[in-house]
C-alpha cells in the first residue's frame, strides 16, 4: 500500500543540533487501528520493538507470535489505518500539536514504566516539562477556601525548595485548576492532562489558564487523537496518566467518590507514593482524603517538607538556583486599598467588603472585576471573594482611580 512504502517521517525534534526523537507515521497508525486497545499496543511493542516492525510483520506472524485474532492481524498487515494517520499528522501540523511515541527519547520515562502507557502522546507546549521532577496534585471540583489555601501553600513551599519542579493536574474545576494557578504564581512549570483531543481545552472556561501554562513553559497533554469520538468516557483513562507522570500524587480534598480517588488508586497500583491533606471530620469535601489516611492508603502531609520527605527527594539549598518570579499584577490605587480589606485569607462577601471599604455597590463591582482580571482575587459561590496575593503597599494618589475594563 502506498502509505506504508512512503514510510513518512513525521516528527523530528532537534535540541542543540542533536536529533533526540523521531516518530513515524506507523506510530500514529498503530493506535488508530480498529480493534487494538492500549494494552494491545503495549503487547505488540514488547514483541516487535517498534511500530515499523509491527506493520512489516505478516498476517500469519501476527497471529502465531502475538496471538492476535485473524481479523485484527489482517487490519494491521493491510495497513488500513495509515490514511487516517496521515490525516492526523496534517491536523497536528496545522494546530501546532507535537505527537511523541513511547519509543522516542523524549517520552516521559516514568510514564513508560506503567503497564498501560499510551503509545502516542499529543502535546502542545514544552514536552521536556513532562520529564522534570513531577508531582501530581488532584482533588474535588467543589474546593473550599481551606483546600485552595493548602494547595497554594504546598506549591509555594515546594517551589522554594525543589529545583526543576513541575506540577501535574487535570485542569478541572476546583483543586486541579487551583494547582495549576498556584504553580504559575510560584514561577514553576505545570502540565495539564486533558480528557479531550487538542487543541480544544476542557473545560472551556479554563482556556486562559491553558494559555498561561503554555506561555510559562508548561504543556497540555492528551492521548486522544482528533478523530476520536467524544463520549464523555475518557476522564478515568486521563487520570491514570496524571498518576503515572509523577513520582507521587497529593490529594487535596475529596469526597468519598470521584475522580481524585481514582487517580490515587491508579498511583497506588503503579507503586507511586500517595499523599493526602487531612480535613475536618465533618467536612464532606475531606471525607475521601481522611479515609485514605485512615485506611493507610495515603501518607498524611501538612507541609511541602512532608512531601519532600515522603518522595525522598534529595534537595539542598545549592540545588535551587534563582527562580524567575512572576511579574506582580499592576493594580490601581483603589484596587490596592480594596485588596487591603482582606486582612486574612478567609473569603469575604460583597456586603462585608462594602462595609470595610465604604464603597458603593457600583464602584465595588468594578474594582472587584479589575482585581479578578489581574489574578489578585477569585470569586467563590455565594458572591464571596478570596484573596490570592498579598496586598502591595499602596502608593499615594491624588484622586481615586478605577481600572478601565
Amino acid at each position: 500500500m502506498r502509505y506504508f512504502h512512503k514510510n513518512i517521517y513525521l516528527y523530528t525534534k532537534f535540541i542543540r543540533g542533536f536529533c533526540i526523537a523521531t516518530m513515524t507515521i506507523e506510530d500514529i497508525a498503530l493506535t488508530m487501528t480498529p480493534g487494538i486497545g492500549t494494552k494491545g499496543v503495549v503487547h505488540l511493542l514488547e514483541l516487535f520493538g517498534d511500530s515499523t516492525h509491527i506493520f512489516a510483520a505478516s498476517e500469519e506472524e501476527l497471529v502465531a507470535r502475538a496471538h492476535l485474532r485473524p481479523l485484527l492481524a489482517r487490519n494491521i498487515s493491510q495497513h488500513i489505518a495509515l490514511p487516517a494517520a496521515e490525516r492526523e499528522w496534517n491536523f497536528c501540523r496545522k494546530h501546532d500539536i507535537h505527537p511523541i511515541a513511547s519509543t522516542d527519547a523524549q517520552y516521559p520515562p516514568l510514564l513508560r514504566d506503567v503497564p498501560d502507557y499510551p503509545h502516542v502522546l499529543y502535546i502542545r507546549g514544552n514536552a521536556d516539562a513532562l520529564s522534570e521532577r513531577c508531582l501530581s496534585m488532584v482533588g474535588t471540583r467543589d474546593a473550599t477556601p481551606y483546600g485552595q489555601q493548602m494547595c497554594n501553600n504546598l506549591v509555594r513551599g515546594l517551589a522554594e525548595r525543589v529545583p526543576r519542579l513541575c506540577i501535574v493536574s487535570g485542569l478541572a474545576f476546583g483543586i486541579d485548576v487551583a494547582a495549576h494557578r498556584a504553580a504559575l504564581a510560584a514561577g514553576v512549570r505545570t502540565v495539564a492532562v486533558l480528557p479531550n483531543p487538542l487543541p480544544d481545552v476542557t473545560p472551556a472556561q479554563h482556556r486562559a489558564v491553558a494559555r498561561d501554562i503554555l506561555e510559562s513553559g508548561g504543556a497540555l497533554v492528551t492521548e486522544l487523537h482528533s478523530q476520536v469520538k467524544q463520549r464523555g468516557t475518557f476522564y478515568l483513562a486521563r487520570n491514570r496518566i496524571i498518576a503515572a507522570l509523577s513520582a507521587g500524587t497529593v490529594v487535596i480534598e475529596s469526597p468519598c467518590g470521584g475522580g481524585s480517588l481514582m487517580t490515587a488508586h491508579c498511583a497506588d497500583g503503579y507503586n507511586r507514593t500517595v499523599m493526602a491533606v487531612p480535613g475536618r471530620a465533618l467536612d464532606r469535601a475531606s471525607r475521601g482524603t481522611n479515609l485514605l489516611i485512615r485506611n493507610k492508603k495515603a501518607q498524611l502531609i501538612l507541609t511541602a517538607e512532608d512531601i519532600i520527605e515522603e518522595l525522598m527527594w534529595d534537595v539542598t539549598q545549592s540545588d535551587v538556583g534563582p527562580r524567575p518570579k512572576p511579574q506582580a499584577p499592576e493594580l490601581t490605587h483603589d484596587e490596592v486599598n480594596l485588596l487591603g480589606c482582606f486582612r486574612t485569607s478567609d473569603p469575604l462577601s460583597v456586603d462585608e467588603l462594602g462595609e470595610r471599604s465604604g464603597l458603593d455597590a457600583g464602584t465595588l463591582s468594578v474594582l472587584l472585576l479589575g482585581l479578578e482580571m489581574a489574578g489578585a482575587v477569585r470569586q467563590l459561590p455565594g458572591c464571596r471573594y478570596v484573596r490570592l496575593i498579598e496586598p502591595p503597599r499602596a502608593t499615594p494618589s491624588a484622586e481615586p482611580e478605577v481600572r478601565k475594563n
